[in-house]
Formats: C-alpha cells, structure tokens, sequence
C-alpha cells in the first residue's frame, strides 16, 4: 500500500519575524541560521528576501510588511470559485432569475448534495461583485451592494448593579420605570413613575429629557413623598446614578419587565384613563399629571378590599397625610393639543 505524503503545516511570517530578518541579515547571519531560529525552512527566508526587498536590493522590514498585505489581499476575490465553475454560476443565475433568494439556492444545492456548491453568504458577495450585478433586480432587495450596519453605539452599563434575587423579602418595595412619548415625534421629554405594591399608590413627575441625572432628581423628590424600603428599576441606562436617589436599589434581570409588574400595571391604568399611548407628553402639564395620579390614588380598587391606594398608605405608614391637589382651571390642567384628557 503506498503511503501519502503528509502534508507539511504552513504559517504565513509575521511582522515581529519580518523585523528578525532584517536584524540577522544586517548582522551577517546567514539564511540558514535566520531559518532555524525562526523555525521555518530555509527556503521560505530565501524567497521572502528575494520577493519582499527594495529596488536597491536591500530587505526593510516595513517595505516587506506592506508588500505581504497587498499581496494576500488581491490573492482572493468575492464569487472566485463561482466563476471558477461555469455550470455552478449558470445554475446560480438561473435559480436568481426565477427569484429565488440565495439562502433557498444554497440550501436547495446542499440538499440535493450538489458539488460543487457555495453557501449563502458566498452568493450574496458574487451578486455584490462585479460580476453578479446583472442578476441583483431579481433579489427581493433590489439592492446592487451590501446595506452598510449602522455604527452601534457603545453600551454603557450601570455601577454597581444588585440583582432583584438578592433584595430582602420583608418591606415596602417600590417599583420605578418610565412612560415616554411616540419614537415617531423624536422628543426627549417622559415620565417618572413610583409604585408601592403594598398600596397601589402612585407618585410621579415629568421629566424634561432622560439623563440619569435628571431621573435622579427626580427620584429624590418622589421618595421624599412616598416612605419606601427599597426600589426595583429596570436596566435602562437612566438609572445609572442610582446610588444618589437615597434608598436601595435592585434591578430585574434584563428583558424581564414582568419582575415589576406594579408599576407596568400602573402605566397601563394611566394610559387607559388619562394617557394614550400615542399622547405627546410635551403637550401634558405638570398640575394635569398630578390631577390624574391623585384621581388614581383615590379609586376603590377591589385588590385592596374596596379602599383607596391613600387609606392604605396611610393605614401602612407609606404617607403621612393625603396630599391636596388643586385642580384649578380646567385650561390649566390640559392644553388645547392633548387629544384625550379626563373630565373634572
């Protein structure tokens, strides 16, 4: 039986080998010696200098960096081996032409065990090239060059970050989040909004952008209201100066809303009664926001044996006295370009 060969590994030189090179040579060494301390064959020295130096025949390590680059750079282009196979690409063409999208001609070829065959990402950079840019109209796309990503913004993630499985079971633990304006409108402006679970009561406040600075604030004016053990937030990055709101904060794990569901309950009453989803809150006051909490805080709700959210928390020490709001004018409450608002 006649023995293969083996194959003998093959490692491309590297710029740290490309600068002992030229520090050998200029010391006297031979390519012999420069090959056994670099562990290659001496063969593979010999060509590097003889392909990779000056017009004055001396080797720089810089100049032979730079001619490496360009060289592996042109040694592949995109659809190479599809144009290296005619009954490959005329089977490509006509499977586009039929408009089939790459990923079902890939699959399709590595169902029916086509060789050779590509996947799809390798007929996608084909139809992006030069060559393959004739059959780009019949893509669902219509695109005749790859969709350039959009630069994605560095994650900030919050200091000092305890988890809601370590907050005591014992308390009164609030819930925190934000209610915010249509994406559509492209306004900063939002809500604040505190729940106790063990009242239902709800405090909150507009806020002018969503700067963790400005959530902080407001916090500390809510839970100056409110007597609260602890808060549990979300990972949006506007609670990242939760350390300055003044109580202990726990957060939910990430994509999991339903760790809170108090407060996103409470939302959903707000938006139900007062607040519709698509209700730009630069058209909403401060006073008419306030009205609306007070309203809700003042419902009999069944969960609470028929009491409000204020005799509970009063009863449980969360406040020491209902707060007075005025409702004033009805003009002052809500502007003329709210498009839903509550009767008073």
């Amino acid at each position: 039986m006649k023995k293969t060969k083996k194959r003998r590994l093959f490692r491309h030189l590297t710029r740290f080998a490309r600068d002992r090179i030229e520090a050998f040579l200029k010391s006297g060494h031979t390519q012999e010696d420069i090959a056994k301390v670099l562990g290659v064959d001496a063969s593979t020295v010999s060509r590097e200098i003889q392909k990779r130096k000056r017009k004055n025949g001396c080797y720089d390590a810089v100049t032979a960096q730079q001619k490496a680059r360009v060289k592996r750079s042109n040694s592949k282009h995109p659809g190479m081996k599809i144009e290296q196979y005619p009954e490959l690409r005329d089977r490509i063409i006509a499977q586009v032409k039929q408009y089939r999208s790459p990923d079902e001609i890939a699959g399709r070829m590595q169902q029916e065990g086509y060789t050779p065959r590509v996947n799809a990402n390798s007929i996608y950079k084909w139809l992006y090239s030069v060559w393959g840019q004739p059959w780009c109209r019949y893509l669902c796309t219509k695109r005749y060059r790859r969709k350039k990503q959009k630069r994605l913004v560095k994650r900030e993630m919050i200091p000092q970050r305890i988890s809601l499985s370590l907050r005591p079971k014992r308390g009164e633990h609030a819930e925190g989040d934000l209610f915010v304006s249509p994406t559509r409108l492209g306004t900063t402006v939002s809500g604040a909004l505190v729940c106790v679970p063990g009242a239902q009561l709800l405090a909150g406040t507009l806020l002018p952008n969503r700067k963790p600075k400005t959530m902080a604030y407001a916090m500390r004016g809510i839970l100056r209201r409110i007597a609260a053990d602890d808060m549990t937030l979300d990972n949006g990055i506007e609670n990242k100066d939760h350390a300055s709101f003044g109580i202990s904060t726990y957060f939910c794990d990430p994509h999991s809303p339903w760790q809170k569901p108090h407060v996103e309950q409470a939302i959903g009453l707000l938006r139900r009664w007062f607040l519709p989803k698509r209700t730009d809150l630069r058209t909403i006051s401060e006073a008419y926001l306030q009205q609306c909490l007070h309203r809700l805080n003042g419902k009999y709700r069944k969960s609470l044996n028929y009491q409000s959210a204020y005799e509970v928390a009063l009863a449980r020490g969360i406040i020491q006295k209902i707060p007075h709001v005025d409702a004033g004018k009805k003009k002052n409450l809500c502007r003329e370009k709210v498009a839903f608002h509550y009767r008073i």
